[in-house]
């Protein structure tokens, strides 16, 4: 069976063209669909599969018992399982409820390398109100890789689809 999501060949388009054509595909792969984890396993493989700088791309999603990001459904290669709130990238970005974009992992104090060859990584919290839900983690091979397109982009993303988190 073939899944119409929407999605045109990208590879001639620019970021922001491309980030738009990936929004609309979203929007429709959710539609109708209540399964939350079928819902976020397509969303990372939209990702991980549109954009050829991304080396991995997942969820986490925060466990309030114990206060931690807990491994979602995600494309790449194997990754940390629990990230305390606070720590690394994902769990500042959490704690701090911000979207947060570093072009060299090196330079991230207390950065967690689930993966050696992270470069650089953006990492956008997801809420549902003023509560936390978890966050989308994307990562890249290579240095500098995210700006403020992939930012406001993967915000309008998680903005566009933010039903599917109720």
């Amino acid at each position: 069976m073939m899944i119409e999501t929407g999605l045109t060949n990208t590879e001639n388009l620019n970021k922001e063209d491309k980030y738009i054509s990936v929004i609309k595909s979203a929007k429709s792969l959710v539609e109708g669909e209540k399964n939350l984890i079928a819902n976020l396993s397509n969303i990372a493989s939209l990702l991980y599969n549109a954009f050829e700088y991304y080396s991995w791309t997942g969820f986490y999603i925060y466990e309030p018992e114990t206060n931690q990001l807990v491994l979602g459904p995600f494309q790449g290669k194997v990754a940390c399982t629990r990230i305390n709130i606070g720590k690394g990238v994902c769990g500042t970005a959490a704690s701090e409820r911000k979207t947060i974009v570093v072009d060299n992992v090196n330079d991230f104090p207390g950065h967690i390398f689930c993966d050696p060859d992270s470069k650089s990584e953006i990492v956008v919290p997801i809420m549902t109100g003023q509560k936390l839900f978890g966050v989308l983690d994307i990562d890249s091979s290579s240095y500098s890789s995210f700006d403020m397109t992939d930012k406001n982009n993967l915000e309008e993303l998680l903005k566009e689809i933010s039903f599917i988190f109720v």
